[in-house]
């Protein structure tokens, strides 16, 4: 395994990577389809082992049948269930998204707070989904530590052997610009997809980083 890098060498490691993703992927973005914050916040629930683009074809069943935050609140789980099954976890997700819908509805009026703490709150949010709305919907500094984050930011070096979300996290935040911090995780998830795969053996003769990737076997 590579000798892990200072934090100064990470920091320079991190510049060089954040702007050869951005010539690489300059038009990354969440791939849930969404256009109100509470959409986000249901998909991103249903989306945990499951794959986006399954997600994107059932929450439209559900937003046509229950297109508010009151809708959804006050409908039972069994037909939230009903719907989302096909996700996986059906049951459960379908408890969280109702018990979220009502929170929303009864504490905030329907709206989806703008605060990473209280957005922690919520029935089903972790820290993951906080991150993704704080950046995406808030466009506030934000570091999603999906499962492309922590594999791509351990073999490039930039984090030394850590699977961990919040440590991932945490760590990042101390090399990242802040600024940069959500793009650059959704660079990571193109990234991951196409070049740097988790089920093949990874595609360095074709990655943009490949001379000054760490490349450690994670």
């Amino acid at each position: 395994m590579s000798k892990c890098l200072s934090q100064k060498q990470k920091k320079i490691l991190a510049a060089k990577i954040i702007e050869r993703l951005k010539k690489e992927y300059p038009d990354s973005d969440c791939t849930l389809e969404y256009d109100e914050a509470w959409k986000l916040l249901v998909s991103v629930r249903l989306a945990a082992q499951c794959t986006d683009a399954r997600v994107n074809v059932i929450v439209k069943k559900l937003f046509e049948k229950y297109p508010t935050v009151k809708a959804l609140a006050e409908t039972d789980v069994e037909n939230i269930e009903e719907i989302v099954k096909p996700c996986g976890l059906g049951h459960s997700k379908a408890k969280d998204i109702s018990a979220c819908m009502k929170m929303l509805l009864e504490k905030y009026d329907g709206k989806v707070p703008d605060d990473f703490n209280k957005l922690m709150e919520l029935p089903g949010v972790g820290r993951k989904s906080a991150n993704l709305i704080m950046g995406d919907v808030f466009g506030k500094p934000a570091i999603v530590t999906d499962t492309h984050c922590i594999r791509l930011t351990n073999r490039m070096g930039l984090i030394d052997g850590c699977k961990e979300p919040k440590k991932v996290e945490m760590a990042l935040w101390e090399i990242i610009p802040h600024e940069e911090g959500n793009n650059f995780c959704h660079r990571l998830v193109d990234h991951g997809r196409e070049i740097c795969t988790a089920r093949t053996k990874p595609y360095c003769d074709k990655c943009c980083l490949n001379d000054i990737c760490r490349k450690v076997d994670v």
